[in-house]
């Protein structure tokens, strides 16, 4: 009364059956619909671990994800706001600083007309010493020197500009 069990027979039974059953369902269109069910309990089980995530995190007070990435929305939008300021504010600057650069430019302007002036006096008073002694000597004197003096001018002020 003692029986034989072959394992390895019995192993090779049962693999031999479930291999012919899948190769069964797989002709009936098996793997489309069990693979939409697998996916289907996938990402309810991922919606369930993420509402149990959020929920935990939020009762311990540390942010999540969103928090997180809501915030650094939140510092890009100030920063930008911020920038603009700025930009405003030195456009202001800007537009103040102005009048006073125009009334230095004029200045400016005036205080070197009159270096010009002063330069061009210097310059004829200089060219009068010169000629002074040359028309001690000559006898018409009073009337060489103020014929020179129209001359002497003309040439200054071409001196000066260039």
């Amino acid at each position: 009364m003692s029986r034989d069990y072959n394992l390895f027979e019995m192993w090779k039974d049962l693999y031999d059956q479930s291999s012919n059953y899948v190769d069964e369902k797989v002709k009936e269109d098996f793997p489309s619909q069990g693979i939409g069910q697998i996916l289907e309990m996938n990402l309810l089980f991922k919606k369930f671990l993420n509402e149990t995530t959020e929920s935990y995190l939020e009762q311990v007070n540390v942010p999540t994800r969103t928090d997180i990435a809501n915030l650094s929305s939140l510092i890009v939008n100030v920063d930008a706001k911020v920038d603009s300021l700025e930009e405003l504010l030195e456009d202001a600057q800007d537009q103040a600083g102005q009048p006073e650069l125009q009334k230095e430019v004029a200045n400016l302007k005036k205080d070197m007309k009159n270096l010009d002036t002063k330069l061009n006096q210097i310059l004829d008073l200089l060219k009068e010493t010169k000629e002074a002694p040359a028309a001690s000597t000559n006898e018409k004197a009073p009337a060489a020197s103020t014929n020179e003096k129209a001359p002497a001018k003309a040439p200054v002020k071409s001196q000066a500009k260039n």
